[in-house]
């Protein structure tokens, strides 16, 4: 499944009202350690098994997305489940940290 951009207008339907799991990055094109995990949330998206959905935010077109969210530094991956944060992770991670992120959310 290919990553979702996330957007204020369309984060009720794809995040809130999900029945699946969501992981949500919210990056920049000017941070270089969203730049190394970008490849990796790809690559989960492009894996992924059902039940679990894939998203991106640009912080910086979306800044209020990242208020709600009290993201203060990026990259932040946040795990959604029924509409609410159930797991985060600050900083550039390994592919199996955030993969067991998902999973054991």
């Amino acid at each position: 499944m290919a990553v979702i951009e996330l957007t204020k207008q369309n984060f009720q339907s794809e995040v809130a009202e999900s029945k699946e799991k969501v992981l949500i990055d919210f990056w920049a094109s000017w941070c270089g350690p969203c730049r190394m995990v970008s490849p990796i949330v790809d690559e989960i998206a492009e894996e992924s098994p059902a039940g679990v959905k894939v998203c991106k935010v640009n912080v910086d077109e979306q800044p209020e997305l990242a208020q709600q969210f009290q993201v203060m530094s990026i990259p932040t991956l946040l795990v959604m489940k029924d509409g609410k944060p159930v797991a985060s992770s600050v900083g550039a991670r390994p592919k199996q940290f955030i993969v067991k992120m998902i999973e054991e959310a």
